[in-house]
C-alpha cells in the first residue's frame, strides 16, 4: 500500500464505529420513549406485555452492532497495513 493508505482504513472504521454507537443509543431511546408513552395511557395492557411488538428500535440497535463489527475490522485491516 501507499504510504497514507492504511489512514483510510482506519478513518473509515472510526467512522463506522461512531455510528454503530450512535444508532445503538438511538434505538434505546426509541424504545424507551416508546414505552414511556404506553405508560402515560389508561391501557397498560401493552406496557406490560410489550405487545405488540415494535420491530423499529431492535433493528436499529442490530445495525449499530453490525457498525460497530465493521469499524472493529477496518480498523484493524488499518493497523495491520500500518507495519
Amino acid at each position: 500500500m501507499l504510504e497514507y493508505d492504511w489512514l483510510i482504513a482506519v478513518v473509515m472504521g472510526a467512522v463506522f464505529i461512531l455510528l454503530g454507537l450512535v444508532t445503538i443509543f438511538w434505538g434505546r431511546r426509541e424504545e424507551r420513549s416508546y414505552y414511556d408513552a404506553i405508560a402515560t395511557r389508561a391501557d397498560v395492557r401493552e406496557y406490560v406485555e410489550h405487545s405488540p411488538e415494535r420491530p423499529e428500535p431492535g433493528g436499529l440497535k442490530a445495525g449499530g452492532w453490525i457498525a460497530i463489527a465493521v469499524g472493529l475490522l477496518l480498523l484493524f485491516v488499518g493497523v495491520i497495513f500500518l507495519r
